[in-house]
């Protein structure tokens, strides 16, 4: 029987603007992760990908506001929760978060066991520098990180290991569940393998019990994961497998996105690149039907007027579009 560490359901969250006008930038949003497995996040920029990432964490600052739906993390609504008691018993220990561009948040005038001291000491203060040290140390290593590293300055260490460093200090307090927002963006090809590297050892050694990986690239995610939900607009249009998802997607955007990425992968390194026309709607007043339907070259008439639900196809496959799988494949088959 598979065991739950993160379930969502219906989640919605929006932004305030100066102006008090609402953008739902997670829009009714159901996801769940299991103990022991890998999720993976795709969409282009603005999608909505980082403000989910905020949204699972339950800790809201303004101008993001919470709307509606349930976070649920073994076993435990975290909405609705004093945001003091977020922090202290939730933040860290049951999730952790690392952000974009992670490397860059560093203080430079710290070293790296200053902040793994903040890090603990806020959810127990009593807790002493050596047993802390010890600790560090003790997890660097089986990470493959030098015990050294400790007592560098941000500055004095390269952008792979910076960000394989926050990574290391994100999961110091062993959270259930890690969210990983775009972790091997603006590295080298080799730190990037070192970083994925690094995530599935995580996972391998006990750190963390289930990743949750967001980027735009599509075909980062078969390696990396084991589902994959693609998103657009706010709303998630596909669920898939890993490999359904790249080497079978079934919405049209996340056709779209596949062509439009060079594939190394076998079976895919001949296909013609693709380029998506058109820019996402404007959240603010977004479209009654489909929220694709202006970019998609699979548009109908009814597309711009219907709303359309998540629809399951069956193992657990879902996909929001108003065409049947059959015609969809259909008219991916006739554009080759």
């Amino acid at each position: 029987m598979s065991n739950v560490i993160l379930e969502v359901r219906e989640l919605t969250t929006k932004y305030i603007t100066r102006f008090r006008e609402d953008v739902y930038a997670v829009d009714h949003v159901s996801l769940k992760v299991e103990e022991g497995k890998t999720l993976g996040i795709a969409g282009e920029s603005g999608c909505g990908k980082s403000t989910l990432a905020l949204s699972l964490m339950g800790y809201y600052f303004s101008p993001l506001h919470y709307t509606s739906g349930e976070i649920i993390i073994d076993g435990r609504n975290i909405t609705g929760m004093n945001p003091d008691d977020v922090r202290k018993s939730i933040l860290g220990t049951e999730i952790a978060y690392i952000p974009q561009a992670a490397m860059n948040a560093l203080n430079p005038t710290q070293k790296i066991i200053n902040f793994i001291e903040d890090v603990v000491q806020a959810h127990d203060p009593t807790e002493n520098k050596k047993f802390i040290y010890d600790l560090a140390r003790a997890n660097f290593e089986v990470l493959g990180l030098p015990a050294e590293v400790l007592q560098k300055y941000p500055v004095e260490l390269s952008g792979g290991m910076k960000q394989r460093t926050v990574i290391a200090v994100s999961v110091i307090l062993s959270p259930k569940v890690l969210i990983a927002d775009e972790p091997s963006s603006a590295l080298d090809v080799t730190s990037q393998k070192m970083v994925i590297k690094m995530l599935k050892s995580l996972m391998e050694n006990g750190f963390i019990k289930s990743l949750i990986f967001i980027t735009h690239e599509l075909p980062l995610l078969y390696n990396v994961t084991d589902d994959i939900m693609v998103m657009y607009a706010g709303q998630i249009v596909e669920k898939a497998t890993a490999k359904e998802a790249v080497f079978d997607p079934l919405h049209p955007y996340s056709k779209g996105l596949m062509g439009s990425i060079i594939v190394p992968e076998k079976g895919l390194r001949d296909v013609k690149l693709t380029a998506i026309p058109g820019v996402p709607p404007n959240l603010k007043n977004p479209p009654a039907g489909c929220r694709f339907a202006e970019r998609c070259k699979y548009v109908r008439p009814e597309c711009k007027v219907t709303s359309v639900s998540l629809g399951d196809v069956g193992d657990g496959r879902a996909y929001r579009c108003i065409l049947s799988e059959k015609t969809l494949r259909e008219a991916y088959q006739h554009a080759r």
